[in-house]
């Protein structure tokens, strides 16, 4: 991610909705893909300020009205779609008559949009229903439990959410944008990381298995991952919580949690891959690295090992987790490998559709 410039010279930085230093509405212009100060039209709606660009633009209705987006849409012939190119992809939010939902919801959009923005680096594909996308990708914010003192209580007569993937539907369960419930979830599960961002990279690597891998490409799948119906999922999850992950895991899969069954094994491997490309994208940007990035996986491995030790004893300077894995096994870069073809051809097909 790099940052941005208002008019007034003052950095902007992806998150913003307005400028610190001369207090102008900022947001994300689709036009120029930067995030820039919005000059208000007599009209209404508003002109983007980056030069060359001078787009009419409105804001996003969740920017505008709800205050969770900072997005904004292109105004044609006078008139904008409500939601911008992230928040369509919306199915269901949270209850907003629930105290504090919506902060988390604005959590989760913000976890959104830097996933769409790894995604759209990547050129991969993406759409909603409408468009001219084999599985159609939406999002589902909910919960089944209520905050309460700082704690979670179950609600009465709901089911429970899962957060997970299922047919092009990613759900989110609201709780995970609650700092204190994620940590302590996090230390239950036993995992290293436990973010919102995390959840999103994970899950879109479920959506791009229905979308990238099956029916296209699943032999060759299988032969890095293994057979996904050997055991089936639901043997493999009860096999996992009841006796976790083998002892080797480290030298065959990127998480302890990858070790529970080949779907999950890609998705974690995917989700690592994004990682990679983000923080890399934003090294780049802020003059981190050194090792130069040719597009290989090698090179991004080297690069963003670099990146990694650097910025992990900073943490440790900090008593903060660290960010990247001391190692990659040569196992889990066969299986970056396979990712990083897959989405190389899939960006390719799709700068060329």
């Amino acid at each position: 991610m790099r940052t941005f410039s208002c008019r007034c010279g003052n950095p902007l930085f992806f998150e913003n909705t307005h400028c610190l230093a001369c207090q102008a509405d900022v947001g994300w212009c689709p036009a120029c893909r930067h995030i820039v100060a919005l000059e208000p039209l007599p009209g209404g709606g508003y002109r983007c300020t980056q030069p060359g660009c001078q787009t009419a633009l409105m804001k996003c209705h969740n920017y505008a009205l709800e205050n969770v987006c900072n997005r904004t849409v292109v105004i044609n012939q006078g008139y904008a779609d409500t939601l911008c190119d992230c928040c369509r992809y919306n199915a269901v939010i949270p209850d907003l008559s629930i105290e504090g939902n919506r902060e988390r919801w604005a959590a989760l959009e913000a976890a959104k949009r830097r996933l769409f923005h790894t995604l759209d680096l990547l050129a991969l594909p993406h759409g909603t229903v409408g468009d001219a996308i084999d599985v159609p990708l939406s999002f589902s914010f909910m919960a089944d439990a209520l905050p309460d003192q700082g704690l979670w209580r179950s609600t009465a007569n709901q089911e429970k959410v899962y957060t997970g993937h299922a047919s092009g539907h990613i759900t989110i369960n609201v709780k995970e944008a609650d700092a204190v419930e994620r940590e302590r979830l996090r230390v239950d599960m036993n995992e290293s990381h436990r973010t919102l961002i995390g959840h999103f990279r994970h899950e879109i690597g479920h959506y791009y298995w229905d979308l990238l891998v099956k029916q296209r490409d699943e032999d060759a799948c299988r032969q890095v991952f293994g057979h996904h119906d050997q055991p089936t999922y639901a043997d493999a999850l009860e096999q996992y919580y009841q006796q976790g992950a083998p002892g080797d895991w480290p030298t065959r899969f990127i998480s302890a949690y990858a070790a529970m069954h080949p779907w999950e094994d890609f998705a974690e491997s995917f989700a690592f891959y994004l990682d990679m490309v983000a923080v890399l994208d934003t090294a780049m940007h802020m003059g981190l690295y050194r090792t130069e990035y040719d597009g290989t996986l090698d090179s991004m491995l080297l690069a963003f090992h670099q990146v990694g030790m650097a910025v992990n004893e900073l943490n440790r300077d900090m008593g903060l987790l660290d960010l990247a894995p001391g190692a990659v096994a040569p196992a889990v870069r066969d299986k970056l490998a396979y990712v990083h073809r897959l989405v190389r051809h899939a960006g390719t097909h799709q700068e060329t559709r």
